[in-house]
C-alpha cells in the first residue's frame, strides 16, 4: 500500500470538505469531478497498462459522473469502452449531467447492462454508488453488484466500493469487491475496518488538488496508525540504560492446559523491550515455562495470596492469557483488580469482567468482537455492524483505553479520534496472536508510554510484525513467527530513514 494520509473522515465531513473546496476555494464542482475521473483513469492505466477494453458501470449520482469522465478519457485514449447507466439517465442533474453530456458529445452512448457486458472487459470501473448510500441495494443495482462479483475481471472502485457503508465499513446487503479503490478529498473511515478492507483491495488516495488549508478547518473523525509514530516514540536507548529503567511486566494467566498463552504474552513483552518479565501461573506447569524461556521469571501461584508479593514488584500487569474461568483464575483476577496497577486485560479476564462490570481509568481492554459482544451484552453482528460506535461504547462503559481487535483494529480512549490500524493480514487469524498483542502493549507501558500510546503503537507494531512474518505465506503462519519481527520493528533505527 502506498503511503496514505492519517486523517479519516465520515461521509458528512467529506461532504463538508467538498463544499468548502467549491464555495470557499472557488473550485467548480465539475472540475473536482473531472479530476476524480482523471485520477481513476490514471490509476487504471498504471495498474493495468495492457488493458484495452473497459466497462464502466455508473449510477445517476455524482459517483456516476466520475465514471462518465473515466469513460470519456478511456475512449479518447483509443480504448474500447462500454458504459452502462443503472437508473434513468433523465434523472441526472448538476455536474453529473454535464459529465454525461461531455461523454456523449465525445461519441459514447450508454449500453444496457448485462453480465456479458462485463465478461468482455479487461477492467471494470465501479461508479455505481458513492458515499451517500445508507440502505441495501435492490433490483437492478443488486443484480449489477452480484454480476460484478461473479465476474473474474478486476475492478477499480470510484471513491468507495458500491454497497459499502462509508462510516462503518459494513456491507449493506451486497457490495462490490474491488481490486483497487481510489478515494477522493478525504479518506473514508469505513474503508479500513470491519468488512471494508476485504472489499476495497488496495486503497489509493487523491486529494484532487484541494488546497491543504481546508483540512485545518475540520477535525478528522479517526486516524490511521503509522510507522512514523513508532520512530518518534521509540528512540534509541542511551548508553547508560539498565533493566530497571525499562519496567517490569507481570503476566497473570496460564491455567492447567493453557500455559502457552501466558508464555507467548511474556515473550512478546520481552521482545519489545521490557526490562524484566515475570509470569504468575498455575503450579502445575510453572517449571515448564521457565525451561522454555529462561529469561522470563516464572512463579507458581496457587491463589491470590501467592500473587500479592509479585504485584508489589511489577510496574504493569497483563491478565487473561490462558487464565480460564475456574475459581483459580477468578481469584487471581480479583487480586489483580485490587492492586491499583496499570493493567492490560485480555481473553478470559475479559469474560470475567463481562460477568461483573466495573470501571477503571488505568487499564487497556483488548477484546475481539466476541468478547466485545459479551462485555456489551450485544451480539457479534451488532458489534461488527458499527465498530466505531462499539469501541466508543466500550470506553463509555468501562473507561480507560479499548482495543477492538479484528480487520482494521480500532483503538479508543476517553478523548480524541479513534485510531485505526490498516496493517496486518488474514494469516494473523490464528491462536495466540491476541496473547502476543497483550504482551506487546504491556511491554510498551512498562517502558513509559501512556496507555493510549502503548495501545496505538502496540497494535501497529504487532500488525507490522505480522505482515513481515507473512513474507513466507499467510496460511500456516504461527503466532510465535512474529517474535523476531517484533524485535525488528521495535527498533526503528534499523528501518526508518
Amino acid at each position: 500500500m502506498r503511503a496514505l494520509p492519517q486523517a479519516l473522515y465520515t461521509a458528512q465531513v467529506v461532504r463538508e470538505l467538498d463544499r468548502l473546496a467549491i464555495e470557499q476555494c472557488g473550485i467548480p464542482g465539475l472540475t473536482l469531478m473531472t479530476r476524480a475521473g482523471e485520477g481513476v483513469f490514471r490509476e487504471l492505466r498504471r495498474r493495468w497498462p495492457r488493458a484495452r477494453r473497459i466497462a464502466v458501470v455508473c449510477g445517476v449520482g455524482n459517483n456516476g459522473g466520475d465514471g462518465f469522465v473515466v469513460a470519456r478519457l478511456a475512449y479518447a485514449a483509443g480504448m474500447s469502452v462500454t458504459v452502462a447507466v443503472l437508473g434513468d439517465a433523465a434523472h441526472l442533474k448538476g455536474d453529473a449531467q454535464l459529465a454525461y453530456a461531455a461523454m456523449t458529445a465525445a461519441g459514447l452512448t450508454a449500453a444496457v447492462f448485462s453480465a456479458e457486458f462485463l465478461r468482455r472487459a479487461d477492467v471494470v470501473v465501479d461508479a455505481l454508488f458513492g458515499i451517500g448510500l445508507d440502505r441495501e441495494p435492490r433490483g437492478i443495482y443488486l443484480e449489477a453488484i452480484t454480476a460484478i462479483n461473479n465476474n473474474t475481471v478486476p475492478v477499480i472502485a470510484v471513491d468507495i466500493p458500491s454497497g459499502l457503508h462509508t462510516d462503518t465499513g459494513a456491507v449493506l446487503g451486497a457490495a462490490v469487491r474491488a481490486r483497487v479503490t481510489v478515494s477522493f478529498i478525504g479518506l473514508k473511515q469505513g474503508l479500513f475496518t470491519g468488512q471494508g478492507p476485504g472489499y476495497c483491495g488496495e486503497i489509493v488516495f487523491d486529494d484532487l488538488a484541494v488546497p491543504s488549508d481546508i483540512y485545518n478547518r475540520l477535525a478528522p473523525t479517526a486516524l490511521l496508525t503509522a510507522d512514523d509514530e513508532l520512530a518518534a516514540r521509540l528512540p534509541c536507548r542511551d548508553r547508560g540504560a539498565h533493566k530497571g529503567r525499562h519496567g517490569h511486566v507481570l503476566i497473570v494467566g496460564g491455567d492447567v492446559g493453557m500455559a502457552g498463552a501466558a508464555r507467548m504474552a511474556a515473550q512478546a513483552a520481552a521482545r519489545v523491550g521490557a526490562g524484566l518479565v515475570s509470569i504468575a501461573t498455575h503450579p502445575h506447569h510453572a517449571a515448564f515455562c521457565a525451561a522454555v524461556q529462561p529469561e522470563i521469571m516464572c512463579h507458581a501461584v496457587a491463589d491470590g495470596h501467592d500473587l500479592r508479593p509479585l504485584l508489589q514488584r511489577a510496574s504493569v500487569v497483563a491478565v487473561g492469557p490462558g487464565l480460564g474461568s475456574t475459581a483459580w483464575g477468578k481469584g487471581l483476577f480479583d487480586t489483580v483488580l485490587d492492586s491499583g496497577l496499570p493493567l492490560v486485560v485480555d481473553a478470559d479476564a475479559l469474560n470475567l469482567l463481562a460477568q461483573d462490570a466495573t470501571r477503571r481509568k488505568n487499564w487497556v481492554l483488548t477484546p475481539h468482537p466476541g468478547e466485545a459482544a459479551r462485555l456489551m451484552k450485544m451480539s457479534v453482528a451488532e458489534i461488527q455492524s458499527d465498530r466505531f460506535a462499539a469501541v466508543r461504547a466500550l470506553v463509555a462503559r468501562y473507561d480507560g483505553v479499548v482495543v477492538l481487535k479484528g480487520a482494521g483494529s480500532l483503538i479508543a480512549g476517553t478523548a480524541g479520534p479513534v485510531a485505526v490500524c490498516a496493517a496486518g493480514n488474514p494469516g494473523m487469524a490464528t491462536g495466540g496472536m491476541g496473547d502476543l498483542l497483550t504482551g506487546v502493549i504491556a511491554g510498551l507501558i512498562a517502558q513509559g508510554l501512556s496507555l493510549l500510546e502503548a495501545a496505538r503503537l502496540g497494535v501497529h507494531l504487532h500488525a507490522r510484525a505480522g505482515d513481515a512474518a507473512a513474507r513466507d505465506g499467510e496460511r500456516g503462519m504461527l503466532a510465535t513467527d512474529l517474535l523476531p519481527e517484533l524485535r525488528y520493528w521495535v527498533n526503528p533505527g534499523l528501518w526508518s530513514g
